[in-house]
């Protein structure tokens, strides 16, 4: 994760200035696919995603490890790396996007924002559009983002089994939570 961390970090300050950007490590995706028919929470949770945002133009971006995701039951995490999303193949996902109205949130003061957030989601060598709703709060000169999205996991490529077909769902929820600061030189 540290490899990544380094590339995304010097990829946005090599591209633009520093003074506007707000950073993180440890931003958390978590996914939910239980099907409503199955008594087994199929959930998984990453802990170390990063995310940069660029808050003069709203660009954001975020990446995580797919082996990063962890589970309830190591079975399930062998599964999810192994048979779902392929993680050798393809290590990571990628949200590249902005804030649509950003020039709405004043990040210099403490507050609270609901925000559109619009992007392309790249995960299992598959790039789709996103739009969802978020919520950004401003507090003490740090940046609290929260946002919930569904996907459907076939419009990524994600082939479900037959035999657990009824225990995952076709759609995962997603939920993003991020706590950033601003990055400094």
């Amino acid at each position: 994760m540290k490899n990544l961390s380094a590339i995304l970090l010097t990829l946005l300050i090599t591209t633009t200035g520093f003074t506007q950007k707000y950073y993180t490590k440890n931003a958390q995706i978590s996914f939910d696919a239980t099907s409503s028919s199955s008594p087994e929470r199929i959930e998984g949770i990453n802990r170390s995603a990063t995310c940069v945002v660029d808050v003069k133009s709203g660009n954001m971006q975020f990446a995580a490890l797919m082996k990063g995701f962890a589970f309830e039951r190591a079975l399930m995490e062998e599964h999810f790396n192994e048979n779902y999303v392929e993680s050798e193949k393809y290590p990571k996902a990628e949200f590249k996007g902005e804030i649509k109205n950003s020039d709405k949130v004043d990040f210099t003061k403490d507050g609270t924002y609901s925000v559109k957030v619009k992007g392309k989601l790249t995960m299992h060598g598959v790039s789709n559009d996103v739009e969802t709703d978020a919520k950004i709060v401003i507090q003490s000169g740090k940046i609290k983002a929260t946002a919930d999205f569904n996907v459907l996991l076939s419009d990524y490529k994600i082939s479900i089994p037959g035999l657990v077909a009824d225990k995952v769902s076709k759609t995962a929820k997603i939920s993003v939570s991020c706590s950033l600061e601003l990055l400094k030189s």
